[in-house]
């Protein structure tokens, strides 16, 4: 059994750690909180720096998505695999090159954007394109609580809490509803301007509002519908549909478990979901995943 360390404590890291207590091949060694650092939870120490815990076999950050690319290089130059869920769709060329480069120079393997989309959305995705090579694809999320959107507004001066609420529109377009419970003189109207700003908002539509109490609205439910009609070979009008309904922090911590686990069973390098063969996500061996699943 090998041993997985979580970097982060919030909703992610606690589904995360969910889903490693209901999994056989991987074992919770260790959390890293600063904020929570010196308490045991669920049996394992909470540490402030991931040297207090000794040796282990992989690092799963569940973190916000800015601070990943510093934490995963830092850990994988030091050779420890890392499976993240950075969200910045954007950005994940240029986070894939330049982890490529320290998990090859550490000797060990991450899994980058393992979440439910990116991640494994885009795998079903993948498989659309492969089935009908010409047409249009479009992923439409939602209604539901964007969990990066909502991070990257907290994380805005002025901003005490806050709920991103991603409303599909059809054919890809989506508007983006944020709830925002203010700092105690904080500027609305800057907090504002700054959340439109934001590269996780300034492609959409975005309604900003102030709440008198997040909490009172959230729910962390969300869900995709992703479509692609296309050609497959001369036959046209070939149509795809994939739909779900999640509860977010739940789905991602599964997936990032299942990128550890690639992500030991992977060469040196930085791989997206879509570079790694899916039977490399299960707990089952090769053998009895072809015996039930093909």
């Amino acid at each position: 059994m090998k041993k997985a360390v979580v970097f982060g404590y919030g909703n992610v890291g606690k589904a995360v750690i969910n889903a490693l207590n209901d999994t056989e091949d991987l074992k919770l060694a260790g959390i890293v909180s600063r904020s929570c650092a010196g308490r045991t939870i669920d049996g394992v120490p909470v540490v402030a720096d991931d040297k207090e815990l000794g040796v282990y076999d992989v690092a799963i950050l569940a973190l916000p998505s800015r601070e990943v690319p510093a934490k995963a290089a830092e850990l994988l130059n030091r050779g420890i695999p890392t499976a993240d869920s950075f969200d910045i769709h954007g950005e994940i060329p240029a986070l894939r090159k330049s982890l490529d480069a320290a998990a090859k120079k550490g000797g060990a393997a991450a899994v980058i954007s393992a979440g439910w989309d990116p991640g494994s959305d885009s795998v079903i995705r993948t498989m659309m394109l492969a089935m009908a090579p010409r047409g249009i694809s479009y992923t439409n999320f939602g209604p539901g609580m964007s969990m990066g959107h909502s991070v990257a507004v907290k994380a805005i001066d002025g901003v005490k809490d806050s709920l991103s609420m991603t409303i599909p529109m059809g054919q890809g377009i989506h508007r983006r509803m944020v709830y925002v419970e203010l700092e105690d003189g904080a500027d609305f109207d800057a907090v504002a301007k700054a959340i439109k700003a934001d590269a996780y908002f300034v492609h959409d539509e975005t309604h900003v509002q102030a709440v008198p109490s997040v909490r009172a609205l959230k729910d962390m439910g969300h869900g995709v519908h992703l479509e692609r009609k296309g050609v497959s070979g001369t036959a046209n009008n070939q149509y795809f549909s994939f739909d779900m309904k999640i509860d977010n922090p739940a789905l991602t911590g599964q997936i990032l478990v299942c990128a550890a686990r690639a992500a030991l069973r992977s060469q040196p390098g930085c791989y997206t979901m879509i570079e790694i063969p899916t039977v490399d996500f299960l707990e089952m061996d090769r053998d009895e995943a072809v015996k039930l699943l093909v």
